[in-house]
């Protein structure tokens, strides 16, 4: 029996993938329900090869938008990188899909057996006995099971009994998300991921993630921890936005302010190993990256894939180990990808060297780098 502790992206995709294969688990989530709340994902190729494999692509290309395009501005939206994805969608079948993010949750739970997912359900910490392990929930409840699966985020309770000595890592960056219904927005907009990067180490990013529905995110340096003061934040975000295109003011004007989130941007310092024993951390609970590169929930739902297929190939002793050995080298390129990335975008000098080199890189050259991304392995 594996028990997978989470019921974020990464543990609903493990559990689906489990339930695919036969493999026997429970889900435990500390929410006692899943709301409506949260902001946009981008759910890039790789991601998609592993939902049509499970069956639910239909779902998501209901609720969510294709992405075809993928567009680096200046603030003003003079281009600097301009990548029109069919040869992505020749080679991996799928463009991007933008999708709100509970709606990506929704959808991955309604297939899910509701006597193996267990909700409000609180993990506080782990026993490991010889063959076994013993979880404790704040509830007061206890469950014994094989192996355990944390699939709880960034901030992950199993991991910090597991490895203590793990480490959050602030990007020096903070980060405003909202969610906005926009009819005026214009068509030039409606399939593309377009990401503006300012001079003044800010930058603005746009995704459509279903019909008239916008999401888009703003990103400055900030000292981290910093609050908002309530019924402030349009005017604040306005203000530090201003010289940037005209759709940004109107994106962030015919956003309600209660559905604006403030969030540090954090990746999790590169850690040697995953598991101990009968213990393995999966998705940002183990490899946590900046969103840079759109690429967080992504690795987690291919975490699901391999874990799932490794489990009915391998010794269970020997399942984690090789888990880990297959996924260590891209997942750990990327987070550190996306780390350089979150960096250029905020140079405070050689801004005009950075434009150069996006705007003079031979296109092939980058789309290389994000092809084989894509590719799942």
């Amino acid at each position: 029996m594996y028990s997978i502790i989470g019921g974020g992206i990464g543990g609903l995709t493990t559990a689906l993938a489990f339930e695919k294969l036969g493999i026997e688990y429970q889900l435990y989530e500390k929410s006692k329900e899943l709301v409506p709340v949260g902001a946009g994902i981008l759910l890039p190729p790789n991601a998609l090869q592993v939902f049509d494999w499970l069956g639910v692509m239909e779902d998501l290309m209901n609720c969510g938008s294709i992405m075809k395009r993928i567009t680096l501005t200046k603030p003003d939206m003079t281009p600097l990188f301009d990548y029109v994805q069919d040869d992505v969608k020749g080679k991996y079948g799928f463009y991007s899909i933008s999708i709100h993010r509970w709606e990506l949750q929704n959808i991955l739970l309604q297939k899910l057996p509701k006597d193996k997912i267990h909700l409000g359900k609180s993990f506080l910490k782990f026993k490991q006995l010889k063959n076994e392990v013993t979880l404790f929930f704040q509830d007061g409840t206890t469950f014994n099971t094989n192996f355990v699966i944390g699939a709880d985020g960034i901030r992950s309770k199993v991991r910090k009994q597991l490895f203590p000595k793990s480490r959050i890592r602030y990007s020096g960056q903070t980060c405003w998300r909202g969610i906005c219904d926009c009819k005026s927005v214009a068509q030039e907009y409606q399939y593309r991921g377009i990401e503006m990067w300012g001079g003044q180490q800010i930058r603005f990013g746009i995704t459509k993630i279903e019909k008239d529905k916008f999401y888009w995110f703003a990103v400055v340096i900030s000292p981290k921890n910093q609050k908002d003061i309530p019924g402030n934040i349009k005017e604040k975000l306005s203000r530090i936005f201003k010289d940037f295109h005209p759709v940004v003011q109107t994106l962030i004007n015919e956003t309600l302010e209660e559905n604006i989130i403030r969030s540090d941007l954090n990746d999790l310092k590169l850690m040697k190993i995953w598991h101990k024993k009968n213990i393995c951390l999966l998705g940002d609970a183990a490899h946590a990256t900046t969103p840079n590169m759109g690429q967080g929930g992504a690795q987690a739902i291919e975490d699901a894939y391999f874990l799932a297929h490794i489990i009915t190939k391998e010794q269970p002793s020997n399942v984690f180990h090789v888990f880990q050995r297959n996924r260590i080298k891209k997942v750990y390129l990327i987070v550190r990808q996306s780390w350089i990335m979150g960096k250029m975008a905020h140079l405070k000098n050689f801004i005009f060297l950075r434009n150069y080199i996006l705007r003079t890189t031979p296109p092939l050259i980058l789309k290389k780098r994000w092809s084989a991304i894509y590719k799942l392995k």
